[in-house]
C-alpha cells in the first residue's frame, strides 16, 4: 500500500482516470489518503477523512511514507479557517488555499502558514454561523469550496470546520445520526434530507431557526422549510421533497 498527501490547493477527484471524467469530489490542500491503485498517469485513492474514493492525476499529489500517514491520521485535525489564505513553499512562492484545508502536513511539505486555524469541536450553535461563510457560493457537482460546492460537500465542510465528521454524499450522510419525527423537534444545525421520485436521497441542507434552511441549490441559499420540503422563495414553489431530519450533534 502506498500513501499520499495533496500539496496543491484544490485538486479534482474523478470518477475515472481521465481529465474528461466526472468530478465526484475535490481533494483540498493537506488531505491525506491511501493509494489503492497506481497507474502511469493516474492513481485511485481513498481519503483518510471519509474513505471516499476516486482518481487523482499523479502530478497533483506527492507520496508520503506509511509512518507519516499514520502519524498525521492520528493527530487532531488543524484546518484553515480563513476563506482564502496562502501557504509559502521553500522557494518563497505563495499558493492560495481554501477554507477547510488541512494544516497537519505543513512541516512535512516544508511549507509555512500564518493564517487563522481551527482544531477543536465547536458548539452546535456555531454550525449555522459557519454555513453563512459559504452563502452565495455557486453550486458545483463534486465541489467542496466557496468557489463551487454541492449540497453534501457544503454540509460536510460546515461540520468538518466545527470538529464533526460527516460522510461525503447525501445518501451516506443520511445513514448517520438520530432521526427526528417532526420539524418542531429539530434544532439549528440539524440536517434535513430530501429524496427523488424513486425514493433515493439526493439532497441535504442545514436547518436554521424559524423554519428556514440553508442549502446548495444553484448557489448556497436560504429557503423556507415545511413538512412537505423546501419552499423556494424566488420560484414560489417546492423544489425538494422532505424525507427525514437527522440530529448528528
Amino acid at each position: 500500500m502506498q500513501y499520499g498527501i495533496c500539496n496543491l490547493s484544490i485538486v479534482p477527484l474523478r470518477n475515472e482516470p481521465a481529465d474528461t471524467s466526472e468530478l465526484v469530489s475535490q481533494v483540498l490542500y493537506g488531505e491525506i489518503f491511501k493509494v489503492i491503485e497506481h497507474r502511469k498517469n493516474w492513481s485511485r485513492i481513498r481519503l483518510a477523512f471519509d474513505n471516499y474514493e476516486g482518481w487523482l492525476d499523479n502530478k497533483q499529489f506527492v507520496f508520503i511514507s506509511e509512518t507519516n500517514y499514520k502519524a498525521l491520521n492520528k493527530e487532531t485535525p488543524r484546518l484553515s479557517s480563513d476563506l482564502v489564505e496562502f501557504i509559502e513553499d521553500e522557494n518563497n512562492q505563495l499558493s492560495p488555499i481554501s477554507i477547510g484545508s488541512s494544516l497537519n502536513g505543513i512541516k512535512l511539505l516544508n511549507h509555512k502558514y500564518d493564517g487563522n486555524e481551527t482544531n477543536i469541536a465547536s458548539v452546535k450553535s456555531n454550525l449555522v454561523h459557519t454555513a453563512f461563510t459559504y452563502l452565495n457560493s455557486p453550486y458545483l457537482w463534486g465541489g467542496k469550496t466557496p468557489f463551487g460546492i454541492d449540497c453534501s460537500g457544503f454540509t460536510q465542510m460546515v461540520y468538518k470546520l466545527n470538529g464533526y465528521k460527516l460522510l461525503r454524499d447525501a445518501s451516506q450522510q443520511a445513514t448517520q445520526g438520530e432521526p427526528l419525527s417532526f420539524i418542531e423537534e429539530s434544532e439549528p444545525g440539524d440536517l434535513a434530507f430530501f429524496d427523488n421520485s424513486e425514493g433515493q436521497i439526493v439532497h441535504v441542507g442545514i436547518i436554521m431557526k424559524d423554519n428556514y434552511i440553508i442549502h446548495a441549490h444553484g448557489k448556497v441559499r436560504i429557503d423556507r422549510l415545511d413538512h412537505s420540503g423546501i419552499y423556494n422563495v424566488d420560484k414560489k414553489t417546492h423544489t425538494h421533497k422532505l424525507r427525514v431530519i437527522k440530529k448528528i450533534v
